[in-house]
């Protein structure tokens, strides 16, 4: 069995490559999918794991601190951050700052990841300090551990105009919530997810070939259909 600490943006990723996977090294995966800030934060106070799925400067953080093994360093791929409504609601434009401040005015719930740890809510409040409703909208704010229980929440939501925000890859595994654009030119978010084998791996080799399989030519169509850019 191997053990990998993701993002939550690559846990589809993990789940659609799972036979691949099982036959390329006889392994099943198993781990943890969150914010990466807390999966950083677990690999640096000693948790067993034979790899990591972060963003990229956390990966090369854990590679100075000697944490994972810098000749596995592979990205995986780019994933952009996006808009949701849930499923049910009409479909509305986020494609200009305009139109998502309105739209965000507009609402009386916004969901997303931790704004702490998690890569796009950390964004997101930066996002809310350059549109000029952060304090407009803060009592609406709805903050969870990771993207996929924030998008979750938000299509049981019983509230009447919920919006959220996180990594597209999060928002296509829900089928309560849709898509229904990216951040806007200047508001932007596109994150480079990448792997490595961390140094106390108990089996290295296959995590190695788990890497190799994420990130393979032959692999592309499956990332994009989860989300992921490339």
């Amino acid at each position: 069995m191997l053990k990998v600490l993701s993002g939550g943006a690559a846990q589809g990723l993990a789940e659609a490559l799972a036979e691949d996977i099982q036959a390329a090294t006889g392994e099943t995966l198993t781990g943890d999918f969150g914010p990466v800030g807390g999966m950083r934060d677990r690999i640096i106070a000693g948790e067993a794991a034979d790899f990591v799925i972060l963003s990229r400067k956390l990966v090369e953080d854990l590679a100075a601190g000697g944490h994972v093994v810098p000749e596995t360093i592979t990205d995986i791929g780019d994933v952009a951050t996006g808009v949701a409504l849930r499923a049910t609601d009409p479909v509305a434009s986020c494609s200009t700052a305009a139109e998502l401040r309105a739209l965000l005015i507009a609402s009386d719930g916004i969901f997303f990841p931790d704004p702490l740890a998690a890569t796009a809510g950390i964004h997101f409040t930066r996002v809310l300090r350059e549109l000029g409703i952060a304090e407009t909208v803060a009592a609406r704010l709805k903050t969870f551990p990771g993207g996929i229980p924030a998008m979750k929440a938000m299509g049981d939501s019983p509230l009447a105009h919920p919006v959220g925000c996180t990594q597209v890859t999060e928002i296509l595994r829900i089928k309560s919530v849709q898509l229904i654009g990216l951040l806007p030119a200047g508001l932007d978010l596109v994150t480079t997810y990448t792997a490595a084998v961390t140094t106390g791996a108990a089996n290295p080799k296959a995590a190695a070939k788990v890497i190799a399989l994420m990130a393979a030519p032959d692999t592309a169509k499956t990332r994009r259909a989860i989300g992921f850019a490339n």
